[in-house]
């Protein structure tokens, strides 16, 4: 009677599938039918199973501007970061909340901004002043996520603490790897501006050896380790790929300098008139670094080389991961993205490095890059900001955000849905902000309660050297910048929901003194420096 019940059964639920059109009752079935089979022999394997979820590749470059061959320079040589564009959205307008490292770190790593994170210096770790945050990679490690660190994603003094964790977040990985290499090794045979200095002024060197001895080679080989783990376990994960350059000091092997013939750079002009026309803390910001003011021109072109030297070896280091990534077949469901922590002043404004408010030090390279057909290569001018990384990639993965995060999930501009989901991107410096429109940018600065302004028209001065605050052609457009600055520094200013405790005014931890080989010691234990005179690079 059962056997009979049962064929029965079996043959109106064959005859049902068999006439029906709809492919997810099909696939029900099948589905059903192979849960009854043993393991061996199902042909569905445990990585097939845990691969519906989408992984992330998280790669970000340190101190890199939008001086990329998608980006519309013509002279930096970056094939590798240009073809993420396929598949990927490239973000014209994306900038950094804070322009120096650390501040700018903890802020997109946690979806906040800098007035919430209580985060305005380098070395103060994330923990002592929002406790209770969570993190990217740790909302990642709750959804079953392996999040593995290499390299520098949070905080490091470079290079000073290089094959060390840094100002690390031990709750956000996993896994953490800190290489170190052979540019660490030979720091005392950099050129530098200031003896000695290297992370906070201009230094440079063309290397000898091959690309795997460099900290960021030995990174890029660690990363390609870890994704072909990740694709023999199958496990889902979040890795987060953090280059030291081009950071300086810029070095990188020698043939990455012979890409660039210094006949092809050239040092933009900026005369010292225009410092008048705006307020005296912009003024400050690009003249911080006096021994970089005023560059002998084949001395700023040489520097210029290095910086563009150093772009291309982190572009072939991102080439080996995102191959190692498609040999794998983990491109297939993988999302990436590439991004800075802040732009970069090559010479603009008369100004070298970063720290200040301009387009130069605020903007970024974004470009995300998602599988799946739904997903087509496009270009968006909207602003964006880099606290949106968060909740995109939560959006992307169908996790929740946790409440804390502030930015905007950046998915509707990538499938296509709308052009925009914000009308401003915010930057902070000290008592200064700024916000950036498609089209313009304002800049209010507090000078013990004085109010300062610097207003620039990107339609007729992308450089941002004409002053517009005083122009009352365009006093509409001022007054209707101000009222929407003042708005978004409340907004940043707010304690988030759900975020727990801010704790003010920590002090950051002691740097750590640079020690390097062909470090010299007299008697009395004080370092002096000593470069051979013979000593000349490979």
């Amino acid at each position: 009677m059962y056997k009979l019940f049962s064929t029965h059964l079996l043959n109106k639920l064959f005859f049902f599938i068999k006439n029906q059109i709809n492919s997810l009752f099909t696939i029900l079935f099948f589905f059903l039918l192979s849960s009854c089979i043993s393991p061996k022999e199902s042909s569905v394997s445990i990585t097939d199973i845990s691969n519906k979820k989408l992984n992330v590749l998280f790669i970000i470059a340190d101190d890199l501007n939008c001086d990329i061959g998608v980006y519309g320079n013509k002279v930096v040589k970056t094939p590798n970061i240009d073809r993420l564009i396929e598949n990927g959205t490239l973000f014209l307008n994306a900038h950094c909340q804070y322009p120096l490292c650390g501040p700018s770190r903890a802020s997109f790593m946690t979806g906040m901004y800098s007035n919430q994170t209580k985060m305005t210096k380098n070395n103060i770790f994330l923990r002592n002043t929002v406790p209770d945050v969570i993190t990217i990679g740790q909302r990642f490690r709750q959804q079953g996520y392996q999040s593995v660190r290499i390299g520098k994603i949070f905080h490091y003094d470079n290079p000073s603490t290089i094959g060390t964790s840094g100002i690390d977040d031990i709750y956000t990985w996993d896994q953490t790897i800190n290489p170190y290499g052979r540019d660490k090794l030979e720091e005392y045979k950099i050129n530098t501006l200031s003896p000695r200095r290297y992370g906070g002024t201009l230094s440079w060197m063309a290397s000898g050896g091959v690309d795997e001895e460099q900290t960021d080679g030995i990174g890029a080989s660690e990363a390609i380790k870890k994704l072909e783990n990740f694709s023999n376990t199958g496990e889902n994960f979040f890795l987060a790929v953090g280059f030291f350059r081009p950071h300086t000091p810029f070095v990188a092997p020698k043939k990455y300098f012979d890409l660039y013939s210094k006949d092809d750079i050239v040092i933009p002009e900026s005369s010292p008139d225009y410092l008048k026309t705006i307020p005296i803390p912009a003024a400050k910001s690009v003249r911080s670094k006096k021994n970089q003011i005023n560059l002998e021109e084949d001395l700023a072109k040489e520097i210029k080389q290095a910086y563009y030297a150093t772009i291309s070896f982190v572009d072939a280091q991102v080439g080996r991961i995102i191959n190692k990534l498609k040999q794998t077949g983990l491109d297939k469901n993988t999302i990436v993205v590439f991004t800075s922590d802040h732009g970069y002043h090559m010479g603009e404004h008369g100004h070298w490095q970063k720290q200040t408010l301009f387009n130069n030090a605020t903007k970024v390279p974004l470009i995300i890059n998602v599988p799946g057909k739904d997903y087509i290569s496009k270009i968006s001018n909207s602003p964006v900001e880099l606290i949106d990384i968060f909740p995109t990639l939560m959006d992307l993965t169908n996790i929740i955000s946790p409440s804390h995060v502030v930015g905007e999930s950046l998915k509707p501009i990538i499938e296509n849905k709308s052009s925009d989901v914000r009308k401003s991107a915010l930057t902070r410096w000290r008592n200064g902000y700024s916000i950036r429109t498609e089209s313009f940018r304002l800049t209010k600065w507090d000078i013990n309660g004085d109010f300062q302004y610097e207003l620039y028209d990107h339609k007729f001065d992308e450089e941002e050297l004409n002053n517009l605050a005083l122009d009352s052609s365009y006093s509409l457009i001022r007054d209707s910048l101000i009222k929407t600055i003042n708005r978004r520094i409340i907004q940043a200013d707010m304690k988030p929901e759900g975020l727990g405790r801010q704790i003010e005014n920590v002090k950051p931890t002691p740097r750590i003194t640079n020690v390097t080989y062909g470090d010299i010691h007299n008697e009395n234990g004080k370092r002096t420096y000593l470069k051979p005179i013979n000593d000349k690079n490979e």
